[in-house]
């Protein structure tokens, strides 16, 4: 280490503070830090060998750089090898000067013109979203397949995460005294650039450079131009403490590696919150940012809720009080929006709706339903809304899909009983509806 020290200084001999240096590198560090190189850098400039060399004169300048390999100390299962820039950019399929522009390592989204920016940016509500750009989402797209993907979640985050979904979520809270909801406040925008990059060292097992080119790739900043166009709330302090988590490095909501990360991220608040719901007797699933307990009437009183939330601060995030809400078994209980008294299903109105819908689309024709929506979506919009209640209850789905195959979607002006406008009862009336409300089409 001492003679590679002198010849990166241009010297035949290297003086005497490098020896001290490297002592003191060697008492720090059993092991090289192959992985490592900010850490050792930021090490060095910390030892008294370091403060010694900067005092003769002339000061100590390299001369020679001499780049080594860095390493992969640890890699789970299924994420690729990427032991260095070079293998993440052939990865990406981009060249190191696009690695470093979609990296934003020069810190430019902030003060860019939007020509030049990755994102766009959309307001939603009291939501910002930021879509990045095609050439990024696709690299973000292969990060999530084969660096962030395959890294493990715990059990009870259900969204986003393959295998579950809004009805693994609420089941285990069905038939519960007792229902008691959170809502975590700018969730992505409380996961700061620190928070990824820490993750994927310790879990991704990537090294020090390619976690840090990583971390820049799936993380933002809004552009000043763009918060200043976001009209201010009633409620101006949570306004103020959005501006200032969008000003930092996070993640963006609406890239395609944002709920993965955010899974992963809230590995320990899920384990924490589901080691204190089961010393209450409690289940607890999460949902991206809604919190749901489930249990006797123990988590309905204020040491439950008060040590759920001492929690979450701590974990680094902030409960939406306005959100907070628990109902018992006497009124009805809605979670993420299905109904889990009984067992998990749609809203009575929903389902009410929906059976109307595909019972005037197969007596009336479709036409006569889209109303203000796009005719060329219309079919997708109503087929959609059939699968989506089939995910949450299977036995009404079955019964909704039953239905909407009547639906004859090539002839926008007759309905599958094979009845036009002008076959119709002069007096408006349709076939008689089933127990579901359905109509019986297919009795003569």
């Amino acid at each position: 280490m001492v003679r590679r020290t002198a010849v990166a200084l241009g010297r035949d001999r290297a003086p005497r503070w490098v020896g001290t240096l490297v002592g003191e590198v060697l008492d720090a560090y059993r092991d090289p830090p192959v992985d490592r190189p900010r850490e050792l850098a930021g090490f060095v400039r910390t030892t008294a060998g370091w403060a010694r060399g900067w005092t003769v004169v002339p000061q100590p300048r390299i001369t020679r750089w001499q780049p080594a390999r860095t390493d992969v100390v640890h890699r789970p299962y299924g994420v690729a090898a990427l032991p260095d820039l070079t293998a993440l950019a052939r990865l990406l399929d981009v060249d190191a000067g696009e690695l470093a522009w979609f990296a934003d390592t020069h810190r430019l989204e902030r003060t860019v013109a939007e020509p030049l920016r990755h994102y766009r940016w959309t307001t939603d509500g009291d939501r910002l979203l930021a879509a990045p750009k095609s050439r990024l989402k696709e690299i973000q797209r292969r990060l999530l397949r084969y660096v962030i993907g395959p890294l493990r979640v715990h059990g009870a985050a259900h969204g986003c995460v393959p295998g579950r979904s809004v009805r693994t979520a609420v089941t285990p809270h069905t038939g519960a005294a007792q229902v008691l909801q959170m809502d975590l406040e700018s969730f992505f925008a409380s996961i700061a650039a620190e928070r990824v990059h820490g993750l994927l060292r310790s879990v991704g097992g990537l090294p020090e450079p390619v976690a840090l080119a990583v971390t820049g790739l799936v993380t933002t900043v809004v552009p000043r131009s763009t918060w200043r166009r976001v009209p201010v709330p009633d409620d101006v302090d949570r306004h103020h403490r959005l501006g200032r988590r969008l000003a930092g490095p996070h993640l963006p909501q609406g890239a395609p590696t944002s709920p993965a990360l955010a899974n992963l991220v809230c590995f320990r608040l899920d384990r924490r919150l589901g080691g204190l719901a089961a010393s209450f007797g409690a289940a607890y699933t999460r949902y991206v940012d809604d919190l749901t307990f489930s249990g006797g009437r123990g988590i309905d009183q204020g040491p439950f809720e008060r040590l759920a939330g001492e929690i979450v601060v701590e974990e680094g995030f902030r409960l939406n009080r306005s959100k907070t809400r628990s109902t018992s078994s006497a009124g009805r209980q809605s979670v993420l929006g299905t109904v889990v008294n009984v067992r998990p299903t749609l809203p009575r109105t929903e389902r009410d709706a929906l059976r109307a819908l595909l019972h005037n689309c197969a007596t009336r024709g479709w036409a006569s339903q889209v109303r203000d929506r796009d005719p060329a979506t219309f079919r997708d919009h109503v087929l959609g809304r059939v699968a989506w209640a089939s995910s949450i209850d299977p036995a009404f789905g079955a019964r909704l899909r039953a239905r909407a195959a009547l639906i004859d979607w090539s002839r926008p002006d007759e309905g599958a009983c094979g009845r036009t406008p002008a076959d119709r009862p002069s007096d408006g009336t349709l076939p008689p509806p089933d127990d579901d409300g359905g109509a019986r089409c297919g009795e003569r």
